[in-house]
């Protein structure tokens, strides 16, 4: 998995759950095409710029976790709009610290040797988001075979508030964290 992917919460259609990794996965190939072109690597020098997108990336954790928790539960017939998915997606992983760090440490160590950087750099970014759709994927088509149960209020209104502590969680543990 790549990190803290979205979920659209419990009152999210399959179609948009495939629209949010549709979104996660243009977020990795965001960092896939700055750690390329090098910028990923001016960000990972700069403790600044490191520290605003930790930061940016903890608000929208907690943003998301917040709106799961006050969010009322919506209508057993009725699927209410989530926002955009693919936006959501997009951000969660472009303001993801884990993935910043993925990308600007640890996938260049992993470029074949014998291969240009830029190529080996570009085909591990595509292997990663393949690996990424086809995990997320694959989730979301599972899940969608348990919608009957995911759809009664009582196990939405639980998984709304578990969701909601847990990104406001990981939201605080983001923000707190030593670079």
């Amino acid at each position: 998995m790549s990190g803290s992917e979205p979920c659209c919460q419990d009152s999210c259609s399959p179609g948009d759950a495939l629209r949010t990794v549709g979104g996660v996965a243009t977020g990795l190939l965001l960092w896939g095409a700055l750690t390329v072109a090098g910028l990923a690597a001016v960000l990972a020098a700069s403790p600044a710029a490191h520290l605003i997108v930790k930061l940016l990336g903890a608000a929208y954790l907690v943003f998301l976790g917040a709106q799961a928790l006050w969010q009322s539960p919506p209508a057993e017939t009725a699927v209410p709009a989530v926002g955009n998915p693919w936006r959501t997606g997009l951000i969660s992983n472009a303001l993801n610290p884990k993935i910043a760090v993925f990308y600007t440490a640890l996938l260049p160590t992993l470029a074949p040797p014998h291969l240009p950087a830029a190529w080996a750099m570009t085909l591990l970014v595509l292997l990663h988001i393949t690996l990424t759709l086809t995990w997320l994927g694959s989730y979301v088509l599972l899940l969608a075979k348990a919608e009957p149960l995911l759809r009664r209020p009582t196990v939405r209104r639980a998984l709304g508030r578990i969701t909601g502590v847990v990104l406001i969680a990981f939201g605080v543990a983001v923000a707190s964290t030593a670079p």
